[in-house]
């Protein structure tokens, strides 16, 4: 039997397995998840305080997000940091020096979705610890704490919490596209510590991350918008405050799956011409 007159779930195995198999294998650096929610939680805590002054004085007249959603923003953001993708995935770093990357080339499966649910499993493993562990914090201990004004607010109702869901998920398919342009980077150069270091900054800025987008400039806010980035944690963000509701939060679902079928068909191009021209090294 030819690969092609499988049935779907038995070509779907291979993926599926690589996919489970790295996120158990993350799952593992429990250390590394309880490092980086403090840290995490160390960062939120000044981003509030530096918000809670902005929107006391002046400058937070007629803002068009109220203090309680930039600081659920806030928490949000450094719940989902892990979701950004600003590093390309180390397992195809390490490949690409040690030339194990040959190896993918040789397996019978697609290299590209291979790669791709990897870094899928990587990015997951890494975010869903420590977001439990920031709404565990933010959500409910603060507001036990007496600190609810300082807290992570729920979404603005189930429509939203759901919308939420599926642009949290849609957020992580886009993540992992703009991972493996990374990645691609990353053996077209034979190495990657050079796009890593340029990605970081771009995406903190473009994603909301450093601060919501909804806040910079209003002549920025259209091209902001439209930009990949944003689908990563600001569109999914406003979709859980209720700014996109209706037709508005279908919109945004929209522009994030056009942006991973944008994104994957360049990155399968990409990755086709840079696997054309490669030369392992290493061994």
């Amino acid at each position: 039997m030819t690969n092609t007159a499988m049935p779907l779930h038995e070509r779907l195995r291979p993926y599926r397995a690589a996919f489970t198999s790295r996120f158990l294998q993350m799952l593992q650096y429990r250390t590394a998840a309880y490092a980086g929610f403090a840290t995490q939680c160390w960062w939120g805590g000044i981003k509030v305080m530096v918000l809670a002054a902005f929107y006391a004085g002046s400058a937070g007249a007629g803002a068009p997000m109220s203090l309680a959603q930039a600081i659920t923003y806030t928490w949000l953001a450094q719940g989902l940091l892990a979701l950004l993708p600003w590093l390309g995935d180390p397992e195809v770093a390490q490949a690409v020096r040690t030339g194990a990357i040959a190896y993918d080339r040789m397996r019978p499966v697609d290299a590209y979705t291979l790669w791709f649910v990897r870094s899928a499993g990587w990015i997951a493993a890494r975010v869903l610890p420590r977001l439990a562990l920031m709404l565990a914090f933010a959500g409910v201990a603060l507001p036990l704490a007496g600190l609810g004004a300082w807290a992570w607010q729920p979404p603005a109702g189930v429509g939203a919490g759901l919308a939420f869901a599926a642009s949290a998920l849609l957020a992580l398919l886009l993540s992992a596209a703009l991972v493996m342009l990374l990645n691609i980077a990353a053996v077209a150069a034979l190495n990657e510590r050079g796009i890593n270091a340029l990605a970081a900054p771009v995406v903190i800025v473009f994603s909301g991350n450093l601060l919501p987008l909804v806040l910079l400039p209003d002549a920025w806010q259209t091209a902001l918008l439209l930009q990949p980035l944003a689908g990563v944690m600001d569109i999914p963000a406003r979709i859980y405050f209720g700014h996109f509701a209706g037709l508005q939060a279908l919109g945004g679902l929209a522009l994030q799956a056009g942006w991973i079928v944008l994104l994957v068909v360049l990155g399968r191009a990409a990755m086709g011409c840079t696997m054309r021209r490669l030369e392992v090294q290493g061994g």
